[in-house]
C-alpha cells in the first residue's frame, strides 16, 4: 500500500473512532493464539495438566478445570479454532451469497426466480433445528467441517441483500456503457458491479462471521462441535456440564464468555463503520460519532 493510501486511511480512522477500536479489538484477539503460544505451554489443555478445580494462582492464573485443563491455556489455545470457524464460514457465506446475489439481480428471469425461492425457503427454516440434524450426523467433527455446516445457512441474507443492490445498479449509466462497448455478463458482474459492492460485501462479511461464531458456540454449548480441538465453546459446553456456576468456579466459565462478548463488540463496530461506508445516509452520524 502506498505512503498516500496509508495516510488516507489513518486519517480515516481517527475519524471514525468506532472502525479504529474494532480492528484494533478483534486484532488483539486475532493475534492471542499466536502470541499468547509463545508463553503458554500447550501442555496446559492436556487432562490433568494441573490440580483438579482450582482457583486462580501463580502457577495457573485463571485457574483450572474440573479435568485439570489450564483455563488460560485453553483460552490461548481455543481462540484461533474459533476465530477460524467464524472466519471460513463467513467467507463461504459471503462468497456464495454475493455470487448468486449478482447472478440473480442481473440476469433476473427463471434464474433470479430460482436463486430467489431458493434463499427464501432457507429463511423460513429454523436454522438451529437444521444445523444440530447435520452436526449431529457427523461421527468426526473438525473446525472445517464445523464451518461448512454453519455457512449452509449464512448465504440466503446475503444474497437477496445484494441482488436488491445489483438490480439497482444493473440500469445505471457505466452498466450500460460497458453493455455497448461488449463486455460479457460475468465481466460486467467482475469488473464493472462487484468493485462497487466492495464496502457493502465487506460489512456483509463481517456480520457473518459474528453470526457464524454465535451458531458455532451454540452447537458447541449442545456438544455437536469438535470435542478433541480446544474452543471457547467446547470451553463453556464443559464448564456448564460440570456445574461449575453453580460450584462458584466463576474463573472455568466467566473468562471465555467475557472474551467472547469483547469479541462481539469488536464485529459490531467494524460492521456498523462499513455500514456508514456503504450507505451515504449513515456518513454522516459515523463522521460525528467519530469526532
Amino acid at each position: 500500500m502506498s505512503p498516500m493510501r496509508l495516510l488516507a486511511l489513518a486519517r480515516y480512522l481517527k475519524r471514525d473512532r468506532r472502525l479504529a477500536i474494532g480492528l484494533l479489538i478483534v486484532g488483539a484477539l486475532a493475534l492471542l493464539g499466536p502470541v499468547g503460544q509463545l508463553f503458554v505451554d500447550e501442555a496446559g489443555v492436556r487432562l490433568g495438566a494441573g490440580g483438579f478445580a482450582e482457583a486462580p494462582s501463580a502457577a495457573h492464573p485463571l485457574g483450572t478445570d474440573t479435568t485439570g485443563r489450564d483455563v488460560l491455556a485453553m483460552m490461548v489455545y481455543g481462540t484461533p479454532p474459533t476465530l477460524a470457524i467464524g472466519f471460513l464460514a463467513g467467507l463461504i457465506g459471503t462468497t456464495v451469497g454475493v455470487a448468486l446475489g449478482l447472478t440473480a439481480g442481473y440476469y433476473r428471469g427463471p434464474v433470479d426466480v430460482v436463486i430467489r425461492s431458493l434463499a427464501d425457503v432457507l429463511l423460513t427454516i429454523p436454522a438451529l433445528a437444521v444445523l444440530v440434524v447435520l452436526a449431529a450426523l457427523f461421527q468426526t467433527r473438525t473446525v472445517e467441517l464445523m464451518a461448512v455446516v454453519v455457512a449452509l445457512f449464512a448465504w440466503p441474507w446475503t444474497a437477496r441483500a445484494v441482488r436488491a443492490q445489483t438490480l439497482t445498479m444493473r440500469e445505471q449509466g457505466f452498466v450500460m456503457i460497458a453493455r455497448l462497448s461488449g463486455r460479457s455478463g460475468p465481466g460486467i458482474l467482475l469488473f464493472e458491479l462487484l468493485p462497487n459492492l466492495i464496502p457493502y460485501v465487506m460489512a456483509t462479511f463481517v456480520a457473518a462471521v459474528s453470526g457464524a461464531i454465535l451458531a458455532a458456540v451454540g452447537l458447541q454449548l449442545l456438544g455437536l462441535g469438535p470435542i478433541t480441538i480446544p474452543t471457547l465453546g467446547l470451553m463453556l459446553q464443559n464448564a456448564f456440564q460440570y456445574a461449575a456456576v453453580v460450584r462458584g468456579m466463576w474463573w472455568w466459565w466467566g473468562p471465555p464468555t467475557l472474551l467472547l462478548i469483547v469479541l462481539f463488540v469488536g464485529l459490531f463496530l467494524i460492521s456498523e463503520s462499513l455500514d456508514a461506508i456503504a450507505n451515504p445516509r449513515l456518513k454522516r452520524p459515523a463522521e460525528a460519532a467519530g469526532r
